[in-house]
């Protein structure tokens, strides 16, 4: 062990997705990039309709694919994670497990290295039920699956 811990920067941008390559390339450590469901909407334009989070879904992808593409110029690990889906924001979700699994089928990995739940504002109940389904769809591809209880 290093000594240190891995944070997760949420980045809007190819520049942000830069910037945390680079300082993590400096200090010879893992990059941990996450996407949040604005950020991601933010990253392929606001111009783009969002009103079925296709735009959030577009920019995710575009954004995993991108720190993908870039970071073995960096040569440190990365991994590439989304943020905070409440369960209005599942269609955001679900676009991300559907590139995950075309991915999947191309390179026998998933494009994003996990996802976060948050269905802590639903009952506990419903929460683990949701996320168990989810869980179920993204264990054949060993995505990690974060959940927030509440």
């Amino acid at each position: 062990a290093k000594g240190f811990a891995i944070p997760a920067f949420n980045c809007t941008t190819s520049s942000s997705c830069n910037a945390v390559l680079e300082g993590a390339a400096k200090l010879g450590m893992p990059a941990y990039i996450q996407f949040s469901e604005g950020g991601s909407a933010f990253f392929c334009g606001k111009g783009i309709a969002n009103d079925k989070k296709q735009a959030s879904v577009l920019g995710a992808v575009a954004g995993a694919h991108y720190v993908r593409n870039v970071s073995p110029a960096y040569g440190i690990p990365v991994l590439v994670h989304s943020d905070h889906c409440a369960k209005k924001l599942l269609p955001w979700f679900d676009g991300m497990l559907e590139a995950d699994t075309e991915y999947f089928k191309q390179h026998g990995e998933p494009l994003f290295s996990s996802h976060m739940l948050d269905l802590s504002e639903e009952p506990h109940e419903e929460n683990v039920a949701i996320c168990a389904e989810y869980f179920k769809k993204m264990a054949p591809m060993k995505i990690i699956l974060e959940m927030e209880i509440g």
